[in-house]
């Protein structure tokens, strides 16, 4: 009876593997190859490992003083695609701060830095 019981909580386990999700991680973003230039207002797609569901999830500007101003975004056409607007900003450094709820219920939290140019 035990070794019935053993090996039913391992199947279950095994089972239940599959429904395990990881958090939203950031995969690749646009400001990777496509920077940012001063007094235009421009698009950063970001893409994740998972579905965002971007109704509970914040995204915010940094700049300098640590001063946050709230980014609008909508989804991408792929799944885990989100393209946020970012207004004109003046040359200097800044960062996009995320605070993404994957699919799965996981909050994930990261900084990106980027520069605008002239």
């Amino acid at each position: 009876m035990k070794k019935l019981f053993l090996i039913s909580l391992l199947l279950l386990s095994v089972c239940q593997a599959s429904l395990v999700s990881a958090h939203a991680v950031v995969t690749n973003y646009s400001l990777k190859v496509t920077p940012i230039h001063a007094n235009q207002e421009s698009k950063v797609e970001l893409s994740f490992n998972s579905k965002v569901e971007l109704g509970l999830s914040q995204l915010f500007l940094v700049s300098k003083g640590d001063k946050h101003q709230l980014l609008q975004a909508v989804n991408g056409e792929k799944q885990g695609q989100i393209i946020i607007t970012v207004p004109p900003l003046a040359t200097g450094d800044y960062a996009i701060r995320l605070k993404v709820f994957a699919a799965d219920g996981h909050l994930t939290e990261d900084l990106i830095h980027f520069t605008v140019t002239p």
